[in-house]
């Protein structure tokens, strides 16, 4: 006997109509599948019914690759060709990470670091991309069909290069990407419509390689994202690395090779683990030179080492608290986010940090993938949108370069994604025809100081006077935070753009340093702004005189042509100096010098336009 498929009123398409979407968790230590079955979001198993993938790719000696468990044993074994977190590589160059401690052979690049291995040289994304494949797969056969696409997560504080590296992994893997959705706005959707909360939440969301805290305001579900902040190189490996360097330091051990370098890199990792439940871990391996280390590590002495850690989460959690304009009583909850969450000292100190009992109902690691399915659901055009409104922020500000070095923000911190901004710029000097647009991201005054993304240049701008053309530049970032520019001169609408694919490599220090810096110096950037326009202004009418002299100096005496041009000298020796108020005044005196000049170029310039003409023929 046959069953129909019926669908209520008002629920769109028939249920065979049905797209297949998935959100996709691709996490540092493991990662996961989600999709929306029967209005209900859940994580896809694998066929030994395991929810997690170990993201641990492995090569073999006969091309084929090992993903997941069965790679996971050969990490000890096998460590040149068995690559764990790579998603803490993704948009990285060699020169940014400490690689000290890692058992790869890292091959020398100037982009993004290249691993080693049996099967030739591998970038984060392709090792990535083998993880993605074999979530694909899962959800495909799964599911019994074609996925029209996936959202994937990523951390919140993830720049352009680590955001472009995901995609470029995913579409390796075949995958279409809807959307790449940031992790603490994952967990607040599955949360939130999981609990019909309400009101303001902060995420909390601490993973194998990266913590993101992001304060969200949810209402009748509406998720706005209020402030976020973070660090993209501190997560539970980071806790890893200090247990295995007390190890070496306990068993008074010499620097170890590859192979007893991830051996006691996933004993620190078990005795981690061991110690969310107990009150004190056995550490205990034969290495390969036949040394035997026998340990136990207890839970004072792992807090001991391991405190300032969690004490690095509060530094952005505060940053994030201030941008938002809240006080800890303000806060409605709590949401505990990512497998490091589970540490007993990380839970005590947020929980004494807010004041409250924190929310750890829904499993911390499935929680960003059921709300990317719940994401994908919407996208793949499943539900209406009109129940789930995401309003997402970008963490830096984007701006250009202005004469002088200076940046010029267009589109703020924390401004609302997707956003698109316009502002008008000129032409500096007379006759200009093209210009340089430098992209530019951070919070400093100074662009030397902040993160360049992209630089194209406009050609084809009408020879103007300088500040009489109008350059109209925008700025686009989409709802994946991916950014575009372009610039149009608007009396020809000559136009240029650039989709900024910025450079692999960015310094791991510099995003999460970024405000830091920017709140530590802004006396300092202030000032360096002043005297920067200082100078800019000072370089303006110098050169302006310059040229009026060039072309009427006939017009003044020889004694007045003297006094501009030591007012100008004067000018010119101060314009390099670090006064800027000096540098206001010279630039005042020269004014006073050249007013006379001035009024008989005027007059001149009246006189050869009227010149001919009778009295009748002017019109008044």
């Amino acid at each position: 006997m046959a069953l129909l498929q019926i669908s209520e009123p008002g629920m769109g398409a028939a249920p065979h109509q049905h797209k297949l979407a998935i959100g996709i968790d691709l996490g540092t230590t493991n990662s996961l599948v989600a999709t929306v079955r029967s209005g209900l979001s859940n994580v896809i198993n694998d066929e030994h019914g395991h929810a997690l993938l170990p993201s641990v790719v492995h090569y073999l000696e006969n091309g084929h690759v090992e993903v997941g468990f069965n790679a996971q044993k050969q990490q000890n074994i096998d460590p040149h060709n068995t690559i764990v977190s790579a998603k803490r590589f993704m948009g990285r160059g060699l020169k940014d990470l400490d690689v000290s401690h890692l058992p790869y052979r890292f091959s020398e690049t100037s982009g993004m670091v290249q691993i080693e291995t049996r099967a030739g040289i591998k970038s984060p994304v392709e090792i990535s991309s083998e993880i993605l494949k074999v979530l694909k797969t899962r959800a495909e056969q799964a599911l019994g069909g074609e996925l029209v696409g996936a959202v994937i997560t990523v951390p919140a504080y993830f720049d352009d290069a680590q955001r472009q590296a995901t995609k470029d992994a995913a579409r390796l893997a075949g995958i279409n990407v809807l959307r790449l959705l940031n992790e603490p706005t994952a967990a607040a959707v599955a949360y939130g419509l999981d609990n019909a909360s309400e009101g303001i939440y902060v995420i909390y969301d601490l993973g194998g390689g990266t913590f993101d805290v992001s304060i969200l305001k949810l209402s009748k579900g509406v998720f706005e994202v209020l402030a976020t902040n973070g660090d993209s190189a501190l997560g539970g490996d980071d806790f890893d690395h200090r247990i295995f360097c007390w190890i070496l330091e306990s068993a008074k051990l010499t620097p170890r090779n590859a192979h007893d370098t991830r051996l006691l890199l996933s004993k620190a990792r078990e005795a981690k683990e061991w110690l969310t439940e107990h009150a004190e871990a056995n550490v205990s391996c034969l290495l390969s030179d036949g040394e035997f280390v026998n340990l136990t590590l207890t839970t004072h002495e792992f807090i001991a080492f391991t405190a300032n850690l969690v004490q690095k989460t509060l530094s952005p959690t505060r940053k994030a608290m201030r941008d938002a304009g809240l006080s800890v009583e303000e806060i409605n909850g709590v949401v505990m986010v990512g497998g490091a969450t589970r540490m007993p000292l990380v839970r005590k100190t947020v929980a004494e940090y807010f004041k409250q009992t924190l929310l750890t109902n829904l499993d911390p690691d499935k929680v960003v993938a059921l709300g990317a399915a719940i994401q994908a659901n919407v996208l793949a055009g499943n539900k209406s949108d009109e129940d789930l409104l995401l309003l997402d922020v970008i963490p830096l500000s984007l701006g250009l370069e202005t004469y002088g070095g200076l940046t010029e923000r267009v589109i703020h911190r924390n401004s609302t994604l997707p956003v698109a901004r316009a502002q008008e710029f000129t032409t500096y000097k007379d006759g200009q025809t093209a210009m340089s647009i430098h992209v530019v991201q951070g919070e400093r005054e100074l662009v030397s100081d902040c993160r360049s993304l992209a630089r194209f240049e406009l050609r084809g701008i009408p020879p103007m006077v300088a500040g009489a053309a109008r350059i109209r530049v925008t700025f686009t970032v989409d709802a994946d935070g991916l950014l575009s520019v372009s610039a149009r001169e608007t009396s020809t609408n000559v136009e240029a753009h650039i989709a900024v694919k910025p450079s692999y490599g960015l310094s791991e220090d510099e995003i999460t340093n970024m405000l830091k810096t920017s709140f530590n110096s802004a006396e300092a950037d202030k000032k360096a702004r002043m005297l920067a326009e200082a100078r800019v202004a000072a370089g303006a009418i110098l050169e302006a005189v310059t040229m009026a002299l060039a072309t009427d100096s006939a017009l003044i005496s020889s004694e007045e042509i003297q006094a501009i041009e030591a007012e100008m000298q004067r000018l010119a020796s101060i314009k390099e100096t670090q006064d800027d108020d000096a540098i206001h005044k010279a630039v005042e005196a020269l004014n006073h010098a050249t007013e006379a000049f001035a009024a008989a170029r005027m007059n001149a310039s009246v006189s050869r336009a009227l010149a001919g003409k009778n009295l009748e023929d002017i019109n008044l």
